[in-house]
């Protein structure tokens, strides 16, 4: 059962993302970093949360298919770990959209992540 609520938080932080994604594009906050995903966001609303939920369902049938595999839980762990992060950065844009971060504080933590994968890279 287990498994069924994080492949359910899954498909849950998916539409999520795709629901912030298309609000901070489309009111000039970010850009769409996926370049495939942006230009189905050109197209519209529609076509790039269709795409995105499709996505998102496949992975989570398949790893539901495959939950006895130590892949698929580690797969799952590892795409819900990665998904938090992505809702970190959205509450980021969301502070700084809204005015409750200052740019020096954005610059610092631009300058800080940018070290930081230079070193991972």
């Amino acid at each position: 059962m287990q498994f069924l609520i994080q492949a359910s938080l899954l498909f849950t932080l998916n539409f999520l993302d795709a629901v912030l994604t298309i609000y901070w594009v489309r009111n000039g906050f970010a850009t769409e970093g996926n370049q495939l995903m942006a230009g189905l966001l050109d197209i519209g609303d529609f076509p790039f949360l269709a795409v995105k939920m499709a996505v998102g369902a496949v992975a989570a049938i398949v790893l539901w298919r495959w939950r006895n595999l130590r892949l698929a839980k580690y797969g799952l762990g590892l795409t819900l770990s990665i998904y938090v992060i992505l809702m970190g950065v959205h509450l980021f844009t969301g502070l700084s959209a809204f005015g409750f971060l200052s740019e020096t504080f954005l610059s610092d933590l631009s300058a800080f992540s940018n070290s930081a994968f230079a070193v991972l890279g």
